[in-house]
């Protein structure tokens, strides 16, 4: 077992800060709103070697049953639970507060081992708080500022003695998206969740699993930051990301709604897989085709699952509605496979699953340089292209697939750039029936000249 150290303390002392300082990245949202954090958010972490699980928690706070605060309390009580080290912060420039108090004594009534850690300690101004958390009896502070990294070697040399030699965690969870401009590597399948807010996304995650890992509730917007779980499915290993839900771009004013839906766009950007969770209720509206545009856009794979379907009155009207309308407003990708579910009660999350490893193998479909250049005659012959400007027809000589995710190809010819675009269309449709890529983006690239992979002519001495 991993070694796990969670971060507690009251709204906006530095937690998420502390957290990215750990981790090394900076994936955790931080603002000076309080409260920024609601879920639960786990990184890697190491020390000389040795590395540990890190736990960002939500601010503690005192709040009646069934209030959006008292389920993130449960949240942060879950993660002490889970913790064999607790990191207590409080803010040395506002001092010991009753409710850094309150919360001293909560931490130790659960019997872990916890450090009380002074945050925001840049400046002389923060020492006379150091002083005062003495009084928390949870041992000697650790004076630090983690905005600005001081402090950060007294306080892992204090974590260490803790760690005990834990092992090396070998692909434990990991918030943290590949460096912009990177292609994610082989590894497990990483599936977003992404919507307008309230269609039901962290309900979804949290019935995949099994567990109640996300908030959920009434409230629209409660999830804030792109929370990713590891996740194993009949065998196969997959990074589980709820993201924040996206509204109208006109809508969003607010600057942490703004770092959201920054977080939000990133996380479709290196995922693998999305699945686009529909209200069925007020199904495809205007921003759910935008958000499915940006899938397509970014070449991701997309499912489409329309959930409270057992609230819809009639449900293969409502069906026929959805099928029409993507078939007129996203012509670019046909096929994108559609599953009802009921997510509050658990319906048809087999099939979404399902649906979500098809359209992935689709995504990751290779095919080879014969059988393209094979097709590329006989669709050529049928339906030869057009006439180019001058008078010639434009010729396409060669075919061959650059990559897959998405599957790309490239094809050399004649003038291509008087190619015109049905005729391009034409050609992806084509790949699309024959070859079975349905439901997936496809790039398609043209380029002036002969077969670049034929032996050149040798010219006459």
């Amino acid at each position: 077992m991993t070694f796990t150290v969670a971060i507690v303390g009251r709204p906006n002392v530095g937690k998420s800060t502390l957290f990215n300082r750990l981790v090394g990245k900076r994936i955790a949202i931080v603002d000076d709103t309080p409260g920024v954090t609601r879920d639960r958010r786990e990184g890697m972490a190491s020390i000389a070697g040795v590395a540990f699980r890190a736990i960002d928690t939500a601010g503690l706070e005192e709040a009646g049953a069934g209030a959006l605060e008292e389920r993130m309390r449960v949240q942060t009580e879950k993660a002490i639970d889970d913790s064999d080290l607790v990191l207590l912060m409080i803010d040395a420039r506002a001092g010991v507060t009753p409710v850094d108090e309150h919360f001293a004594d909560w931490v130790r009534q659960r019997h872990k081992p916890a450090i009380v850690v002074a945050n925001k300690c840049e400046s002389a101004a923060a020492d006379p708080g150091v002083y005062e958390s003495y009084r928390l009896g949870l041992g000697d502070p650790i004076a630090m500022s983690a905005e600005h990294g001081e402090g950060m070697a007294e306080l892992l040399g204090v974590i260490l003695p803790h760690l005990g030699g834990a092992p090396e965690d070998e692909g434990g969870a990991d918030d943290a998206l590949p460096a912009d401009g990177a292609e994610p590597e082989a590894g497990p399948l990483r599936l977003a969740i992404i919507g307008r807010p309230n269609t039901g996304k962290s309900t979804l995650v949290n019935r995949l699993i099994g567990e109640e890992r996300l908030l959920t509730g009434p409230e629209a917007g409660i999830t804030r930051d792109a929370i990713m779980v590891d996740w194993e499915y009949r065998g196969r290993s997959l990074e589980l990301v709820d993201t924040a839900g996206l509204r109208r771009k006109s809508r969003v004013a607010d600057k942490l709604e703004k770092l959201s839906v920054d977080d939000t766009l990133r996380t479709i950007r290196f995922a693998n897989v999305a699945v686009l969770l529909l209200d069925a209720t007020v199904m495809l509206e205007k921003q759910d085709l935008t958000i499915a545009r940006l899938v397509v856009d970014e070449g991701r794979a997309l499912v489409i699952a329309a959930n409270k379907w057992d609230a819809v009155k009639n449900p293969a009207e409502a069906m026929r509605s959805l099928r029409d309308r993507m078939q007129t407003s996203l012509p670019q990708v046909r096929g994108i496979p559609v599953v009802t579910v009921s997510a509050l009660r658990g319906q048809n999350l087999d099939k979404l699953m399902q649906a979500v490893f098809d359209i992935y193998d689709i995504w990751n479909r290779r095919v080879s340089t014969g059988e393209l250049n094979r097709w590329l005659a006989l669709v050529v012959d049928g339906h030869p292209p057009p006439l180019a400007s001058t008078g010639r027809r434009v010729r396409l000589r060669y075919m061959t697939q650059l990559k897959t995710r998405p599957p790309t190809f490239v094809i050399w010819g004649s003038r291509p750039q008087d190619l015109p675009e049905s005729y391009r269309r034409y050609l992806i449709n084509g790949l699309r029936q024959d070859f079975g890529i349905e439901g997936v983006p496809i790039r398609l690239q043209f380029r002036q000249g002969e077969n670049p992979f034929a032996p050149k002519k040798r010219g006459r001495k």
